[in-house]
Formats: C-alpha cells, sequence, structure tokens
C-alpha cells in the first residue's frame, strides 16, 4: 500500500506534536517551527523569494476552507 506524501508528512507531524506536547511545547511554537522548516525547504529547492512569498499568500488567502477560492468561476 503506497502512502501518499500529504500521509507521510501528517504522520510525522503527529508525532512531533505529540512529542511537543509531553514537553510542554504550545501547538502555535510546533506550528511556527513547521513554517520555518517548510521555508527553509522551499528555498533548499532553488524557490525563489518572491516564488516562496507568493506561495505562502496563496494559502493565506484561501484559510477559509468554507469559501470558495478566487480564482475558482462560479
Amino acid at each position: 500500500m503506497d502512502v501518499s506524501a500529504t500521509e507521510l508528512v501528517a504522520g510525522h507531524v503527529a508525532g512531533a506534536l505529540a512529542a511537543a506536547q509531553a514537553k510542554g511545547v504550545e501547538t502555535d511554537t510546533v506550528a511556527r517551527c513547521l513554517l520555518s522548516e517548510a521555508i527553509r525547504l522551499f528555498r533548499k529547492a532553488g524557490r525563489s523569494t518572491d516564488d516562496i512569498a507568493a506561495e505562502l499568500t496563496a494559502l493565506a488567502d484561501n484559510l477559509d476552507e468554507d469559501a470558495t477560492y478566487g480564482f475558482i468561476r462560479p
């Protein structure tokens, strides 16, 4: 059975959250660390600062899971 990249990462995040909780580290702190690590990986992959910023902006613009994406026409 193949595991998707999303499932693989989600499993690691769950483990990181459990380890952080055991040490009294807040979930918000773990989330900030994960964002920093994601940005480091984008840079390592050769993505430009502007490209990374655009990626993060697109994600931020679509935080509301119940809203329709701005670029999708009804």
